[in-house]
């Protein structure tokens, strides 16, 4: 669109469209988030962990080369939690590559073949199993070969990679291997112009895992089916999960499903939503000494539950009536209350992504707690957006029995992009 000299530019439009010959262009950008966490009980407070805040700051800058058709695209990014007294591995990265791919996009029979070759960032769908990690301040990128094919209704992707690890010894230093690898083949059916069926048939293989029963080699097959869609005021988004395998000398059996299901009034003043999310996930049963039942969640995005942490996608089976409304065009306002089980007594309760609580593991009953979630996202500008979000979790006999206790979490971002 920025080729036209006829659109109107807004302030930095001239750094998006930069042209180099008649056929190539540069296009440059830049994100900025600063998000302010309070967390009075992070893990429950379970094992030392103390009450905090502290803020994350993500800085990203890319320039994104189009030359007919081929592509060259770079990110740098930067990130800093200052505050946190306890970080994570997704916290902290003082300078490295985010995404770093060449790209090739050519029309082939009657369809369109791209390609991707590089460190870039793969996401499916709601992101609730593979995402670009947005909740923690550090992204997920995958050193990879991505290539796909669209034609019709169809679109077919095959893709191998090697997941990358962030570490903060110096700059540029994250890194990958064939310790950690994850590829498959994918295909989606565009049933009608708002609903879709997607398959994803892929290999998960992780050196030196460790679950709460056993350790080795994880090899995960994994079988996922998603119908998505909307139509009217009704929308609807289910998922599920098998994965097949083993590790060390254990057969894997693990599952899980998800589903968001809505009906917005759109006739009505600030257009509400109804929605119910159900969730559920396989835990281990720790009388079968020949199988994992603990069902891997891969690379989820925190947020698709929520961003306080307290919930893993493992061993629980969460049921979340929500109200969603929107006072203004760009405001929404969410408000949720949420129940949540283990689906087996003998494994632990899990926080986010697959962390067990210690302790919990083969005590207290199914019921873990209750939690209210309240969200507000206001797009201010094109460029800026601020979200304010808020969970108050009230934990059940397992993780109270563990030394845990009730936790509350707070949270405020500004994010600029362009």
């Amino acid at each position: 669109m920025l080729a036209n000299p006829s659109v109107p530019r807004q302030p930095l439009d001239d750094l998006k469209y930069l042209p180099l010959a008649s056929n190539a262009y540069l296009s440059l950008g830049a994100d900025l988030r600063e998000r302010f966490e309070a967390n009075d009980a992070a893990n429950f407070d379970v094992g030392g962990a103390n009450a905090q805040n502290y803020v994350l700051s993500r800085m990203e800058a890319h320039g994104d080369l189009r030359w007919g058709r081929l592509q060259a695209f770079v990110q740098l990014q930067s990130e800093f939690a200052p505050g946190k007294a306890n970080l994570a591995p997704v916290d902290q990265n003082r300078m490295d590559l985010e995404q770093a791919f060449l790209g090739y996009t050519t029309e082939l029979g009657d369809g369109i073949l791209r390609l991707h070759a590089g460190r870039q960032q793969i996401a499916f769908d709601s992101q609730r199993f593979v995402s670009v990690r947005d909740g923690p301040n550090i992204r997920q990128s995958y050193d990879a070969l991505w290539a796909s094919y669209e034609t019709g209704a169809w679109l077919f992707s095959t893709f191998f990679s090697l997941p990358v690890q962030n570490r903060d010894l110096r700059a540029f230093d994250d890194t990958s291997s064939n310790h950690l690898t994850y590829g498959g083949v994918r295909a989606q059916f565009q049933l009608t112009e708002d609903s879709n069926i997607t398959v994803v048939l892929s290999n998960y293989k992780q050196d030196q895992a460790h679950f709460l029963s056993v350790s080795g080699t994880e090899l995960r097959n994994i079988a996922d089916v998603r119908y998505a869609g909307r139509a009217g005021g009704l929308d609807w988004d289910a998922e599920w999960m098998g994965q097949s395998g083993h590790i060390a000398s254990r057969s894997i059996r693990a599952w899980a499903v998800g589903s968001r299901l809505g009906y917005t009034f759109e006739d009505a003043g600030w257009a509400p939503r109804l929605g119910l999310q159900v969730d559920a996930a396989s835990g281990n049963d720790a009388a079968n000494r020949q199988s994992l039942g603990t069902f891997n969640p891969l690379f989820p995005n925190g947020s698709y539950l929520t961003r306080a942490g307290y919930t893993g996608y493992v061993n629980f089976i969460h049921l979340k009536p929500s109200l969603t409304v929107s006072p203004r065009k760009d405001m929404t306002v969410m408000l949720a209350i949420a129940a949540q089980w283990r689906e087996n007594t003998t494994d632990a309760v899990y926080t986010q992504p697959d962390n067990p609580v210690p302790g919990t593991a083969g005590r207290g009953g199914r019921y873990t707690g209750t939690y209210l979630h309240g969200r507000m996202d206001w797009q201010v500008t094109p460029h800026f957006t601020t979200t304010l979000e808020a969970v108050r979790f009230q934990v059940a006999g397992a993780i109270r029995q563990a030394g845990g206790h009730d936790a509350t979490y707070l949270g405020i971002e500004e994010k600029f992009g362009w």
